[in-house]
């Protein structure tokens, strides 16, 4: 790609260019507080894949999210759904919850689950317990291996080193790289910015790095697509 071709998508996304010869694909995750979005915009923009959250807790559903979910496809876009976890919260019931929403179809992202605050008083061997069971609930249900989000503090002090067999998706803003989530070794995607800017997107938006190519993201996703 020419460079400065290069240099204006990168500004539109809000995204840093890449100094070294790792292969990073671009994505944005949404929710209600993004409001309306023009998916093909957004993929006109030059982003690859995109994930909306589709429910929290165990009643919690997103009010974008049924207008977002087919818009993505028909954008173009390789899409996701995520469910923002509750400590506390019963993981069948988060899980009858996540599933009543989200019909997943080949070619679609595995599930993502946001675990990044302690709505609830809960012991840490508990919490360790109830996420276990949530995402093996996902797993048995959609036939992918779910993906973990999360902030290296907020899960250094509160889980442990059990989780290395799902994908890390790790937050962290203004470093150039993040810093180490107990049980990964490294992540799959970075949440870079929470204040990205994109075409068809009005509001300030999350910006992230799938490392690896759309192809490899892919890989990811449920067969057949």
């Amino acid at each position: 790609m020419p460079k400065l071709l290069l240099c204006a998508l990168a500004l539109c996304l809000s995204l840093p260019i890449a100094v070294n010869a790792e292969t990073l694909t671009s994505g944005v995750d949404v929710s209600h507080d993004q409001g309306p979005v023009d998916w093909a915009k957004v993929k006109g923009a030059g982003v690859d894949w995109a994930y909306a959250k589709a429910s929290e807790g165990d009643t919690v559903g997103d009010q974008t999210f049924a207008t977002n979910w087919p818009a993505m496809k028909s954008a173009g876009l390789t899409r996701g759904a995520y469910h923002f976890y509750v400590v506390g919260d019963s993981p069948k019931d988060q899980l009858a919850n996540f599933t009543k929403h989200v019909t997943l179809e080949p070619g679609d992202l595995p599930p993502m689950v946001d675990v990044e605050r302690k709505q609830h008083p809960q012991g840490r061997t508990a919490m360790i317990a109830d996420l276990h069971e949530f995402l093996s609930l996902l797993k048995a249900h959609y036939g992918v291996t779910p993906i973990v989000y999360t902030e290296p503090a907020f899960w250094n002090a509160n889980f442990d080193g059990s989780f290395s067999d799902y994908p890390l998706w790790v937050a962290e803003y203004g470093v150039r790289a993040p810093r180490p989530v107990t049980g990964w070794t490294g992540w799959t995607i970075w949440q870079h910015s929470e204040s990205g800017k994109v075409l068809g997107i009005n509001t300030p938006v999350d910006l992230d790095h799938f490392k690896g190519t759309l192809q490899d993201l892919k890989k990811l996703a449920v067969p057949g697509g």
